[in-house]
């Protein structure tokens, strides 16, 4: 990936995935596997290429790399395709409106609740015996 690329960091959960947009053939790599390789639930390699479909292109003129790591599959997939959706914005500034009216340029700041004294979790408490 040699030349003039445009990047963006994606965060969601404890995840983070550096993205990396440049012209190309339509190579896409996370984590230098392919990214069907890579993300092989049904349904995450659409949700991730969800940037381009807002804005109603292909992803087949651009190379796209992506370094990913913490976390699990849900927060990777959702860092990596906020990651896209900034990369490409940072590269056009008038796909930005497309981008925001899908929803795709807002973090989800959703985390794992942290877990309270005296309970089983964060919510759960112990079963009341009367007796």
């Amino acid at each position: 990936m040699a030349g003039q690329y445009y990047e963006g960091v994606g965060r969601r959960k404890n995840s983070v995935a550096r993205v990396r947009v440049s012209n190309g053939t339509g190579a896409f790599t996370v984590n230098d596997k392919q990214v069907a390789e890579y993300f092989t639930r049904y349904g995450d390699v659409e949700a991730i290429l969800g940037p381009f479909a807002a804005i109603n292109q292909d992803q087949s003129g651009f190379d796209i790399s992506v370094h990913v790591n913490g976390g699990g599959v849900t927060g990777q997939t959702d860092a990596v395709k906020l990651g896209l959706a900034r990369a490409l914005v940072k590269m056009d500034e008038n796909l930005k409106p497309s981008l925001s009216h899908a929803g795709l340029l807002s973090r989800d700041a959703r985390i794992k609740e942290r877990k309270k004294p005296g309970l089983k979790r964060a919510r759960k408490a112990p079963t009341y015996t009367k007796r």
